[in-house]
This record gives structure tokens, sequence and C-alpha cells, in this order.
């Protein structure tokens, strides 16, 4: 299979067509008015484009992806540019295609369950929209705010609640979405069951808009819980967080939502720098856990928690615990492990990684990973923390104090080469919901078979033949 053409910077004729789709209004091309869609939080990315193009219809996109497949400009779909990987950046001659102004819920049907909304909704908005319709739309993550559907459909996202309700992948159930060369495919689906033929809906989720625009999305809703409680609770080893982690999942089956793995040095970093946040315990210890049950039934749910913290409590696994009395020490507590990210920024380089092994190969993963990353770096400081109950840590690396910023962010790869060696060995992976995008590109070839290369390659080229689809990102 021969690659496909390279792409061209578009002429200004082309550009001024570009313009004409979605009016000047959306056509952005002052360095102010694109700087927004231009870098990332992280500020690893500064991207580059002639033009950011904002549609309001999905006709809009359609005739876009028409004229760039036509004039073979390449296009970077980008959601609400909360990637973590560069995925949603451009580099260079690329056109920015934001799904921002696609925000509408075309319909939400509560006895079937499931939700119709654009892709430029942000998660946050689809949560709502599900909320004032007496549902749920379980998916939540820190950048729920301002991260988009459409973006967290294409890079799969995961968060807090997969233990209990699966990722991004799991909770959709149709999608409509603009080809490379322009056409529109309707697969708004509202079936539980379909199994006409290869399921295309799959072949675009994850895939962080190489291979088509997702405009809009049927998602899965729930009923809304009846009753939630929430702990925060202290541990002296990883050894104890599995034991912890075991009774709980034993006892509270599927009513346990949440169970986030902390280290003490990313809690003293959220209470450094989050304002009016405080320590839920009176006693230190080397790693916490955040644990949520959500019931239907609103008896349940508190003495259920508070029957496992009992027990843990009585069979030494852990060392202390607190159970929020009120929402809003509960929501204290959740403040915690949303800032961990965050705060990060504060304490100079930070090194990430996001992987996921086996849940029983966790605490040898993070005994393992801390010690391969203290050998390269004596004094760096790991703040690993993520979603314990399916398997995924944020393996990050902050540099030591006083250290220079510059030196310690030149030792990247060979951190994350140490890391990944270690995934790797437990059967884990290099890549567990941030994607693939820019940063993990070369790193594929490497864990994944040559026939797994080869098949992704040629869906690629059948879908997206002449490479104009966020080129230079995931192959």
């Amino acid at each position: 299979m021969t690659s496909s053409p390279p792409t061209q910077p578009p002429s200004a004729e082309t550009l001024a067509k570009f313009a004409a789709v979605v009016g000047e209004g959306h056509a952005l091309t002052s360095e102010a008015d694109q700087q927004p869609f231009l870098t990332e939080w992280r500020r690893l990315y500064q991207g580059k484009t002639p033009l950011v193009l904002r549609p309001g219809t999905v006709e809009e996109v359609a005739k876009i992806l028409a004229l760039a497949s036509e004039n073979g400009t390449a296009v970077v779909p980008q959601g609400g540019n909360t990637g973590l990987v560069g995925g949603q950046i451009p580099f260079g001659h690329e056109v920015v295609l934001s799904l921002q102004r696609l925000k509408q819920v075309r319909s939400i049907d509560t006895q079937g369950n499931t939700m119709i909304i654009e892709a430029g909704a942000t998660l946050a908005e689809a949560q709502k929209a599900a909320e004032d319709a007496g549902r749920l739309f379980p998916l939540s993550i820190a950048s729920e705010g301002s991260a988009q559907i459409g973006g967290v459909l294409s890079s799969n996202a995961g968060g807090v609640q997969v233990l209990a309700y699966g990722n991004a992948r799991e909770l959709c159930l149709g999608l409509e979405v603009v080809t490379a060369d322009g056409q529109v495919w309707d697969g708004l689906r509202r079936l539980r069951k379909d199994n006409t033929g290869y399921d295309l809906r799959d072949l675009f989720i994850g895939a962080e808009g190489t291979l088509g625009v997702i405009t809009a999305a049927v998602l899965k809703l729930w009923p809304q819980p009846k009753a939630r409680a929430t702990a925060f609770v202290g541990m002296n080893s990883v050894e104890e967080a599995a034991q912890f982690f075991d009774l709980a999942h034993d006892v509270a089956a599927g009513e346990l939502t949440a169970f986030e793995l902390m280290p003490r040095i990313g809690i003293e970093f959220v209470i450094r720098y989050a304002e009016g946040t405080r320590d839920p315990l009176e006693s230190e210890y080397p790693w916490y856990a955040l644990i949520e049950l959500s019931s239907l039934r609103p008896e349940e749910a508190q003495p259920s928690l508070e029957k496992i913290l009992m027990a843990a409590l009585e069979e030494e696994i852990v060392a202390d615990a607190v159970l929020a009395s009120s929402l809003s020490q509960s929501e204290d507590f959740w403040r915690l492990r949303e800032m961990l990210s965050e705060v990060q920024l504060n304490e100079g380089g930070s090194i990430k990684n996001d992987v996921s092994v086996p849940v029983a190969a966790l605490p040898e993963f993070l005994n393992r990973a801390v010690d391969a990353v203290r050998k390269l770096i004596p004094d760096c400081r790991p703040v690993p923390f993520g979603h314990y109950g399916d398997g995924n840590i944020h393996f990050n690396i902050s540099q030591p104090e006083g250290a220079d910023k510059a030196s310690f962010m030149t030792h990247w790869d060979e951190i994350v080469a140490a890391v990944n060696e270690i995934v790797l060995d437990l059967d884990g992976s290099i890549s567990a919901e941030h994607g693939v995008g820019r940063m993990k590109r070369e790193l594929l070839t490497q864990v994944k078979s040559p026939i797994e290369m080869a098949m992704m390659r040629q869906i690629k080229h059948a879908l997206d033949p002449k490479g104009i689809l966020n080129p230079g990102k995931v192959i």
C-alpha cells in the first residue's frame, strides 16, 4: 500500500473559499484570535495554522472537508483543546476545524435512556442536559467544563467512573460523522442491539480525528442515583490499597462507582497551591484512596460504605478514614483529586505517563516504576495517581526541588522508556485514556505488532486516501 500524498499549504484563494463557507466572523486569521486554539494547557505544544474555521452546522463541516479534499488541504479537527498528547494541535499549514459552535442537544429519550447531542457541547453541558431530564450521563473528567463531546469520543476518554460505567466507547450507541471527502454518515442509531455488518461507530471512537469528523453522537443515559457516599482513606502501602479495593469491590459490587488512588506528595501539592483545600485526615499517610458508592436506593449507599470502612479498619487494611458528612465535604474530597494534575505546574517540570496494567499488577507496577525513575534521577519526585479500579495510573514525575526545569525535561524519553518497559512487561498499555496524538506516535510501532500496524494503515488509507485528516497523529 502506498503512503498518502503530502498535503500542501492552502493558497490564498483556497483560504478565501474556506472563509466563505463559515463567514468571515468565524474564519479566524489574527494571532490573538487563533491563540486559544494553538496552545494546550500543559504548554508542551505551540501550534501554527493559517486559518481557524468555526462552522455552525454539519452542512458547513461537510463543505469544508469537501473543499479540503479537493485541494489537498490538511485539517485538524478540534474540540475543547484539552487533549494531553498534542492530537488537537496543528503544526504548520493545517487548517483548524473547531466544532465549538455545534452545541445542540437534539433529543433526549428518557424511556430508552439515550441523548443525541452535537460534538461541540461540553461534557459538563451533556451532564447538565441529562440531569435536567432526570437522568445521568456518567462520564466525568477534570476538564469536563471545557472538554467537548466530539473530543471526548475521538480520544475515547475515561475518567473517574469507568469502573462502573465504562469509558467513552462504552457510553456511545451511535455517531454522525463527516468523512474525509465531505460526505455525512448518519449513524445516529439508538439501538442497543444491531448486528448488521461491521461496527463503523467503533472505528471513529478513539481515532483522534484521523478517519473522520464526529459531529453528533447518541449517548447512553442512566437513572439518577438516589444516594451517594464518599470517603477519604489513608493507607500505608499500595499493597494495602489493593486489599482495600478488593474488599470494597466484593461488598459494593455495582455500586462502587469510583476508587481513586493518590500519593502523599500529590495531596501536599494540592494543599500548597489550591486555595481552600485542607488535609482531611489528622495524620499523614503514604497513600490515599477516594472511594465513592452510588445507589438507586436512598437508604443503602451510606451504610454500605460504613460497612466497608469498618471492615477495612478492623482488618488493619487501612490506617484511617473519614466519611463525608455532607455534599460540601464530598466535593472537598473530590477537589483534592481533581486538582492533582493542575497543581504540578507549580512545582516545575513534570514528565507524564498515562498507562494501564491489569488491576492485580498495580502494586508491582507502582513499586517497580518508582524504583526505576529514582535510579535514573535520584532526587526526582514521583507523583503517581489515578483510577485504581480500572488499572489506569497517571505516573507523573516532578523535577527535583531546585532543579533546572529545562535540564530535567531532557530526560523525558529515558524516563518514559523506563516506565513503558515495566508496563509492557506486565501486559499493560502505554496509553490508557489520553490517546496517541503526536506525543506517542513513534512509540506505537514499538508496542503494536506489524499486522496491527498494517491493518491500521489500511483503514486510514481506505477512509482518508489523501491523508488530509489530522496528519502526523496516531499513525
